[in-house]
């Protein structure tokens, strides 16, 4: 098993020990391996996840049989949901007490199957070797994901070999020549066009084709959530991104354009909220990795199962120099644009002087510098950060999409850390989801880390209670919520900490964390009924979305 990660270049290890699993750990201190030692199996999962994110290679996390297998489920599923290369090694009790209820027997592979790319039980000590080795094939080619390899503790006693093992070798993407011809053609004739980027730009390292294939042609870009650092959003062509919590002008441009070129993503609800009324004027050019994804949610007018960045290269061939601006018909639909966003800007940088979320986050921007790698946990937070802490920087923002994981933060940061130790990691999170994961303070503390975390504190679980202020008649049921005094929880962790409360200077506080060695948390107190807006309810259309009035205070209660 060692041998076999070493083979595949695997550097880090997140994981805890356990009886089952124990063979692995005791070959472990003989292998130039590191082994992060978690406080948690959810925070191995987690921690292999941002690693992953964070560097395009393969996470590792290590569990036990049980309850140690299931705590890494929810990471597993976060993976999936966001296409996250993924390898877990599960102990399992030995073979002849397999199917007899066990102490510690869990059937994780039974358990993992709807929400990993495979999983493996191997009960052949000769086919450990090439099952480790073919679960990275898995984990990292086509779509990414996790990839479970569970393994029963007398097959890692046994005797085995370590050889025989074939590569799985992939085919190159071939994009059809009709089918880019015929992108290109769409996206030349269009007037009211949008690009409309998601993670898998990240994914295929097509950051560059995305801003070449923007310039060339002048078209807006719009970036999912997970889209979010794939294209500098201070381009001048970057118009920000759409959905339920998304800018009210790019929800409108999107319903008014007549040609969504879609890239690396799959039109998740957040972002088309009523199907049947989303984009009803445009055509739909759809690229994705993933053939299965092409027409289950919107039915393209083009569909192309291609890698994004093979697909772009092919689309840009069609566009070899930048077109005259002078003659562009899509000068008055970037003008229209523009002058949509003008109330929203108005909104923003009146409350950027005020305590609050927006000078939160742009101030540890500026102070923090562009090298900035954000981690936001799940919750009104990550909304926020999302509209106004300004990622420049490619691949710069990690965050749980698709399966919205509270207490993924923390620990994913980790893995961001290890993977770039000397670039500034920060994480924003909620009260409610920071102390989900924050045992792993001592994993922290215990491997020096340089985190800086900014909890924006309000006393809630806020995303719900807005929820619920909406449209159960400000029903607080269940959550309002208490928490520690952070500086002091800090502090029994041997770490710094700070109370930040209206009235205090937010930018010391944020250069006092910066001057601090290691990881340091600011409590921010914020208003307990600070609202993100807009807001698409769940099922409506952009014509329903919730919006702030100018005349209210920005970001403010309702």
């Amino acid at each position: 098993m060692c041998e076999a990660l070493l083979d595949e270049g695997v550097e880090y290890l997140f994981g805890y020990p356990g009886g089952a699993i124990m063979p692995f750990y005791d070959a472990l201190p003989d292998y130039p391996l590191k082994h992060i030692l978690v406080r948690h199996e959810q925070a191995a999962a987690h921690a292999a996840d941002g690693y992953a994110r964070a560097t395009g290679k393969v996470g590792v996390c290590i569990a036990t049989s049980g309850p140690g297998a299931t705590n890494i489920v929810t990471g597993l599923a976060t993976a999936q949901m966001d296409s996250v290369p993924l390898v877990a090694i599960t102990g399992q009790v030995g073979r002849p007490a397999l199917g007899k209820d066990s102490f510690q027997e869990t059937n994780v592979m039974g358990m993992t199957l709807p929400f990993t790319k495979h999983s493996f039980l191997v009960e052949d000590p000769d086919e450990l070797y090439p099952t480790m080795r073919r679960a990275f094939d898995i984990a990292r080619s086509g779509r990414p994901g996790p990839v479970l390899v569970d393994v029963p503790k007398d097959v890692q006693f046994a005797a085995c070999e370590n050889h025989g093992y074939r590569r799985l070798r992939e085919v190159p993407e071939s994009v059809a020549s009709p089918a880019l011809e015929a992108a290109a053609a769409l996206l030349r004739k269009a007037r009211r066009p949008l690009i409309l980027a998601g993670h898998g730009i990240t994914l295929s390292g097509a950051e560059m084709e995305l801003r070449l294939l923007a310039e060339r042609t002048g078209v807006p870009v719009v970036t999912t959530l997970l889209g979010l650092s794939a294209f500098p959003e201070d381009h001048p062509l970057y118009i920000g991104w759409p959905g339920m919590h998304g800018a009210a002008s790019v929800n409108r441009a999107i319903d008014r354009s007549d040609l969504l070129f879609a890239v690396g993503m799959r039109f998740d609800d957040r972002i088309t909220g009523a199907v049947d009324k989303f984009a009803p004027n445009a055509k739909i050019v759809h690229i994705d990795v993933d053939p299965s994804e092409l027409g289950k949610v919107v039915r393209p007018t083009v569909g192309i199962a291609a890698d994004a960045k093979a697909a772009l290269r092919g689309v840009l061939s069609h566009f070899e120099d930048a077109e005259e601006r002078e003659d562009d018909a899509r000068v008055p639909w970037r003008e229209e644009i523009a002058k949509s966003q003008e109330g929203e800007k108005r909104r923003e940088e009146g409350a950027s002087g005020e305590y609050g979320p927006i000078r939160i986050l742009r101030a540890i921007k500026e102070i923090a510098g562009e090298e900035t790698r954000l981690v936001t946990d799940v919750g009104q937070h990550q909304m926020w950060a999302a509209k106004f802490f300004p990622f420049t920087k490619k691949n710069s923002h990690i965050t749980s999409g698709g399966l919205g994981t509270m207490g993924f933060a923390l620990p994913a940061a980790m893995g961001v850390a290890f993977a770039y130790p000397d670039e500034p990691v920060w994480v924003v999170a909620g009260d409610g989801g920071f102390q989900m994961n924050v045992q792993e303070l001592a994993t922290i503390r215990d491997n020096g880390l340089n985190i800086k975390v900014a909890v924006l504190n309000n006393g809630y679980l806020g995303m719900v209670r807005q929820w619920q202020q909406f449209f159960h008649n400000r029903r607080y049921s269940e959550t309002p919520m208490t928490g520690p005094d952070y500086e002091k929880f800090a502090a029994a962790y041997g770490l710094h900490g700070k109370t930040v409360k209206p009235g205090d200077d937010i930018e010391a506080a944020i250069r006092w964390a910066e001057g601090q060695d290691g990881c340091t948390i600011i409590d921010f107190h914020i208003d307990p009924e600070a609202n993100v807006y807009p807001m698409i309810p769940s099922g409506m259309s952009v014509h329903e979305m919730i919006e702030e009035s100018e005349s209210s205070a920005a970001y403010g209660g309702a």
